[in-house]
């Protein structure tokens, strides 16, 4: 049934085909290139049109934000919108006297930091705790801000709490659930 003139037509048309397909992509390639087309004498990478933009501002110096009085803050904030808040918290933290991934959070507000019995602080925390011992409502404010900025090598996978109502709700809820 097979012999040897069958299986050279066979090797031969998959062997045309696969070149066939070959100089496809390589005339394909050839003229319909797909990277930066050329570069300038500084190094940049020429373009085929450029847009001009005014900036939005118009050439004016950017203000700087303006600080928040975190105790005026503080004065206005709403616990039932922190324990809204404390929902992004409830995966690692607890407020029922156990620990979870995190520490529980009973009582934080003016606890040591890195003082819960049992529980395997991160090194970084535990030297936090020598830097600023207590959870005071600025320290915990400035830790929901940006946890891994406050303390370096922290365990806590938080990104934190951009903005500062919502720090100082969850901070309000934390303190009225003790």
């Amino acid at each position: 049934m097979f012999n040897t003139m069958t299986i050279t037509k066979a090797a031969g048309a998959l062997i045309g085909s696969l070149l066939a397909l070959l100089l496809l992509f390589w005339a394909g390639g050839a003229l319909f290139h797909i990277g930066p087309s050329g570069h300038a004498e500084d190094g940049e990478v020429a373009q085929a049109y450029s847009i001009e933009v005014e900036d939005a501002d118009g050439g004016a110096e950017e203000e700087p934000e303006e600080e928040l009085d975190f105790a005026v803050l503080m004065e206005s904030a709403d616990a039932t919108k922190g324990e809204k808040v404390f929902g992004k918290c409830k995966a690692c933290h607890k407020l029922d006297g156990t620990d979870g991934t995190g520490p529980h959070l009973n009582g934080v507000v003016g606890r040591a930091v890195a003082s819960v019995a049992g529980f395997n602080y991160s090194d970084a925390m535990v030297e936090h705790a020598t830097e600023d011992p207590e959870w005071t409502p600025e320290a915990l404010q400035a830790y929901l801000l940006n946890p891994k900025a406050e303390v370096p090598g922290t365990k806590m996978s938080f990104a934190g709490l951009p903005k500062p109502e919502d720090r100082a709700d969850v901070i309000a809820y934390l303190a009225a659930s003790e």
